[in-house]
Formats: C-alpha cells, structure tokens, sequence
C-alpha cells in the first residue's frame, strides 16, 4: 500500500542539523530534477519577481531569504518539517513502533521542490508550492509528472491518494487508487478536510492491515472508526472515490 500526502506550508524551522545531502534523499533518480528546480528557486529568489511568483503576502517576504539559504540551512527529517493540520493529526513522532516501520515504507510526500520524499528524508525549510509556475520550468506539477511517474508506477499495492487538488496531477494513478474526499453534512469540505485525511493515514498505519483493493480499505477504516462510503466502480484509468465522514474538529 502506498499513501500519499501533500507536504504542509507550515514548517519547523531547524535551528541546527546538518546541511541538505541530495545523495542521502529516498528516490536519486530524481536529483538531477531537484537539483534543477533548485537551482531555478534560487535564481528567482535572487531578483525582484519573486514575491509575485510565489504568491507571498508582505509578511511573508521572508521566505525570499530563507530559499536563498537552501543549499548550506539546517535540514529536519520531513516527518519533523512539516508541521500543518494533516501533520498534527497523523502524529508521526506518537506512532506505535510497528505503525513507524510502515510509515517509513508507505508514506510517499510530494512536494514542489523535491519531487517525492520518505518521512525521513532530511531538508531545509523552503516555500514552494505544487502551484507554481517557476521560471524557466513552468508548471511544476507538469515539470514533476515526467520523473516522478515511472517511479511511483513501479511501486505495488493499492494507493491511497490524501493529497490536495494541488498535487494530484504530479501523478495520476489510475484505477488502482483510492482518492479520499471528506464531507460533512453530505458536502465535500477542503481545507478544514486536512485534520479527517491526517486521521485516515494514523489509522491506516496503526491498524496493521495492509488493504489490497478498495472494498478492503472499507473493511479497515470502518474498523477504525470512520464512516465510510465507498463510490462506484470508476471509469478505466479513473480513480476510486471514498467518501470519509469529517470527524470533529476536522
């Protein structure tokens, strides 16, 4: 099984740590793109467009420094890192030793600057969305399709797909996936989902099963304790879609 997961706009901020190690990152195959997206963030920071680029408000402007500092900062496993609504409810550092091995296994992160990464795979604090159009790249949901798609391709299993509408066209995996909406009162909700999906991936890791086919994925988020409502059978290479109930505070 595989589940992934968008990375969060809120980080931690390393206050030590060893500097980024492009070598040490889960999927080499994809440094040289890293390297490349890298480099064009770098460049961008560098001028005067790049707070209209990335979308920054004026309190944010210091994000422009910090992806300047990107090759010598601190780095922070992404477990660590990432620290938004999702974040919090999955609750990596509080999982089961079992619940950990499977993490380290399943978990797949998409993010704009690398790609795809493992819960443990050290880097620095940045900001760059899915979102962007980063010159000279483009789109780097499209610039990511290319590299990122036989990789994950070749992964086995049944995905579970938590990511948000943003990252989702980085990969599409077909009718092996599950994607997961979240409602409340019968109307899908965004944003507020973030704290549902954390929960569904946390269950997922500590409930032991490994699901092989949707009716499956039912069977063990209702064990759980979400209310689960799986769609139809989709069109070929379209996905499956699981409704989950938001579940308080989500």
């Amino acid at each position: 099984m595989l589940i992934l997961l968008p990375p969060s706009e809120g980080k931690a901020e390393p206050a030590d740590g060893p500097a980024l190690d492009p070598s040490r990152l889960s999927f080499p195959s994809l440094n040289p793109s890293r390297e490349a997206v890298l480099s064009a963030l770098i460049t961008l920071c560098e001028g005067p467009r790049a707070q209209a680029v990335l979308g920054l408000s004026p309190g944010l402007l210091g994000e422009i420094g910090k992806n300047l500092m990107l090759r010598t900062a601190p780095t922070l496993p992404a477990a660590e890192l990432y620290t938004g609504v999702l974040y919090d409810n999955l609750g990596l550092a509080t999982l089961s030793p079992g619940a950990a091995d499977r993490a380290a296994r399943s978990l797949v992160i998409f993010s704009g600057l690398w790609g795809l990464l493992r819960p443990a795979d050290r880097i620095p604090s940045y900001r760059l969305s899915m979102g962007v159009r980063l010159p000279p790249l483009g789109g780097l949901a499209a610039w990511w399709r290319r590299p990122v798609t036989p990789l994950l391709d070749a992964e086995p299993g049944l995905v579970v797909d938590l990511r948000s509408g943003t990252y989702t066209p980085a990969w599409r995996p077909g009718d092996r996936a599950v994607a997961v909406r979240v409602l409340r009162n019968g109307r899908v909700i965004s944003h507020m989902a973030k704290a549902t999906r954390g929960a569904v991936a946390r269950s997922l890791l500590e409930s032991g099963d490994d699901p092989g086919t949707p009716e499956e994925l039912v069977k063990v988020l209702d064990g759980m304790g979400h209310d689960v409502v799986l769609g139809p059978e989709p069109a070929a290479g379209r996905p499956w879609v699981l409704d989950v109930a938001a579940r308080d505070g989500a």
